[in-house]
């Protein structure tokens, strides 16, 4: 049941106005309106005593609030005209003893405001035959095991072969891949597997498609330098339902993980505590990461481009070279975005679904609805991406412009998505 209530008042602004409180009473089918009197100048409060939520609009241009928090009781007010005041409370008891324990301050209601997004949600809307729970939970043991094997070669000599001029592979990623698809296939023999160093392996007619990077950010651990991670990701349907990255923190002699985790609807989680994106709103405030490939060509050239005029209106521009840790970076919050061309789903599929899970937005680089198999992503706390696009939307477009492909890769025929 929803009760409006008017309130004149004429210190909430120049003029004099009427607030009008929407109450919702839980439990009740009638539905009641009790107008007493409209002006142009009104401003709508909207209190849900089952949300415990407060929402603001107002007709008002502008409307100002003291910058001090206020608790105040709308019908109690001593400055609070209402002519209507007892007859309301005669007809609503209940009132009384919401008029007792409800405060308002303008500060928490204003944070309550809901970040509206125009980006499609990229995580899938089920798990399946599987429960989440159990899914997540074999994810999980998969980037373990992993990253056991990673941390017991990181302090040892590598042995290092080369899969371009300078794309690097070494043994603990070969190692580290067979021992996750060995927990992936105890658990899930007839599920699909697309592993960075294996390839494909499994049955195409699955809906379930296992993306594995052994060691994201094989140069950086080559190097000891701390920035580096196995990333676990499933996708049922072709849309990202659970994920696991272990990032490796420290360096040499003092070697440590952190381990970042999501299921689609669940939330994200690092160390097992719930993480959410920043909520920076200028990009002039914000620190950014991108990440380039091995390819120089004209996407790497844009890209290059991009890295310097975001660097000249941002706090600053980092390159770590790992995306999965970029990605879980951003959902961490001590980032506010990520970008990057040229990715592969073993690279995205788990940091995707982790920033979206903490709050964040993804798309493609022209603004476009993303999927694991296409070919260059955008992550971001949300209210930045709109502003991020503006720049980096016109230079994608320009790449399409030149014949640059922008089309899906590495999606396994057969292999059925609803994306």
């Amino acid at each position: 049941m929803r009760i409006y209530i008017y309130i004149y008042s004429s210190n909430v602004c120049s003029s004099r106005t009427i607030i009008r409180l929407h109450i919702l009473v839980p439990n009740t089918k009638q539905y009641e309106k009790h107008r007493l009197n409209t002006t142009p100048n009104s401003v709508q409060f909207l209190l849900s005593s089952q949300m415990g939520k407060c929402l603001i609009s107002s007709t008002v241009p502008p409307l100002s609030f003291c910058t001090k928090p206020r608790s105040i009781s709308p019908l109690n007010h001593p400055k609070c005209y209402c002519p209507v005041q007892s007859e309301l409370r005669k007809k609503f008891l209940p009132l009384r003893s919401f008029e007792s324990t409800r405060t308002f301050c303008t500060r928490a209601v204003l944070s309550e405001v809901p970040n509206e997004s125009k980006y499609s949600k990229i995580g899938a809307s089920s798990t399946g035959s599987i429960p989440s729970k159990h899914l997540l939970h074999v994810v999980e043991t998969a980037a373990k095991t992993g990253s056991e094997v990673v941390m017991e070669a990181v302090n040892k000599p590598r042995n290092i072969t080369y899969k371009g001029l300078t794309d690097l592979v070494t043994d603990t990623d070969k190692m580290s891949e067979a021992a996750i698809l060995e927990v992936v296939r105890k658990n899930f023999s007839d599920h699909l597997i697309l592993g960075e160093e294996g390839g494909l392996i499994g049955d195409s007619s699955s809906d379930f498609l296992w993306c594995i990077d052994p060691l994201d950010g094989t140069t950086n651990f080559a190097h000891g330098y701390p920035s580096f991670a196995v990333s676990v990701g499933v996708l049922y349907k072709g849309k990202p339902a659970a994920a696991s990255v272990v990032e490796f923190v420290g360096g040499p002699m003092c070697w440590n993980t952190r381990t970042f985790s999501a299921v689609a609807g669940g939330g994200a989680y690092c160390n097992g505590q719930k993480i959410h994106v920043s909520k920076t709103d200028k990009v002039e405030r914000s620190l950014l990461v991108t990440g380039f490939g091995y390819e120089h060509d004209d996407a790497w050239a844009t890209n290059i481009n991009l890295f310097k005029e975001f660097t000249d209106v941002s706090r600053g521009v980092r390159r770590l070279g790992a995306a999965a840790v970029d990605m879980c970076h951003v959902a961490l919050g001590i980032v506010e975005s990520y970008w990057e061309y040229r990715l592969k789903p073993w690279d995205m599929a788990a940091g995707v679904l982790i920033v979206e899970e903490a709050g964040g937005t993804v798309s493609c680089m022209d603004g476009g609805k993303f999927s694991v198999f296409d070919r260059s992503v955008l992550v971001s706390n949300g209210v930045l991406h709109e502003k991020l696009l503006e720049r980096i939307g016109p230079a994608t477009e320009d790449l399409k412009t030149k014949g640059i492909d922008f089309s899906l890769w590495f999606k396994p025929d057969n292999y059925y998505t609803e994306l």
